[in-house]
């Protein structure tokens, strides 16, 4: 476990003081990569639910206490690990936790993996069986690392040379993804074929392989963080149901089974959804919101994720 920093190398804390949280400063991160440092304070136990988001997340273990993951293998030990952008159904617990975790977007996670993505679909995965031996060396260095500045420094130039000589992503699976968070998710698969020359068949295999996803899920977890991050950020959830795409119907007659969507004109009627997005949790850092059915607490800060919310997508 980390120590307290001191001198200029001071990190945020959160409103309660219990998480101590480090970002790099200075030093630029390699393309669709974000990475920040972690301390539990306290000591105490952390429970998470692990849940789909358009990134793939990168833990790696500070000192010598270790994450219990829970998911379809059964229960294992591990210091580090990685969470495909689509993990099923995982709880991480843990205390006294202290650690840093690492954001790739698809494109950066291809070059910096190892394997090919669709190979973790559905996983959350030991970080020492996808970079082994140098995992282990780098987890030696940041134990003798004196502050957050140096081990985030650590971390980043690991990086850089696990993607010096790292294939690229094919330029149009490239393209198709950018094109899907450009337009926050509201995309339609066949547009996006035609934009890159090909059949609807060979984007979806070429896209799938190497993202991950399918394009049609890749799109839907990107709509759906845009809409996460706008209601945790306060905004009304009708006008976030608008902007988003939930409420291009009108909701169903009273007796009509099935769900209830999200309308904007009806926002007393909280949808699965809103309940979901504005649920707060109290023993953990700032919380991380995904997927339409759960509410996750997640090892990062708001600042290193939070970008503006708005009618009209910017790439």
């Amino acid at each position: 476990m980390p120590a307290d920093d001191t001198g200029d190398d001071l990190p945020t804390r959160t409103s309660d003081s219990r998480w101590e949280i480090a970002r790099p400063h200075g030093q630029p991160m390699p393309g669709g990569v974000r990475m920040a440092g972690f301390r539990d304070r306290t000591g105490g136990s952390v429970d998470l639910r692990v849940l789909p988001q358009p990134a793939v997340i990168v833990v790696i273990g500070l000192g010598t206490g270790r994450f219990r993951v829970e998911g379809p293998s059964g229960h294992r030990s591990l210091n580090g690990m990685v969470a495909a952008m689509s993990p099923g159904p995982t709880r991480v617990r843990g205390e006294g936790v202290a650690c840093i975790e690492v954001e790739l977007s698809p494109r950066a996670a291809h070059a910096l993996l190892g394997v090919p993505p669709l190979e973790l679909a559905g996983t959350v995965t030991a970080v020492d069986d996808l970079w082994g031996r140098d995992v282990r060396l780098l987890r030696e260095q940041l134990a003798a690392a004196g502050c957050w500045q140096e081990r985030l420094a650590l971390t980043e130039r690991f990086l850089r040379r696990r993607a010096a000589g790292a294939p690229p992503m094919a330029a149009e699976v490239a393209a198709a993804w950018d094109t899907i968070v450009a337009g926050r998710g509201r995309v339609r698969v066949g547009d996006l074929a035609a934009s890159c020359g090909w059949s609807r068949k060979r984007l979806w295999s070429r896209f799938t392989s190497q993202i991950g996803l399918t394009p049609k899920r890749a799109a839907m977890l990107v709509r759906f963080d845009h809409a996460a991050r706008a209601l945790v950020a306060g905004e009304p959830a009708g006008d976030v149901a608008a902007a988003c795409g939930y409420a291009d119907q009108p909701p169903p007659p009273p007796r009509r089974p099935g769900p209830r969507r999200l309308h904007p004109r009806r926002p007393g009627r909280p949808h699965l959804v809103h309940r979901a997005l504005t649920t707060r949790a109290t023993h953990g850092p700032p919380i991380r919101l995904n997927g339409p059915w759960a509410v996750a607490v997640r090892l990062i800060g708001p600042s290193a994720h939070s970008r503006p919310h708005g009618r009209n997508p910017t790439p």
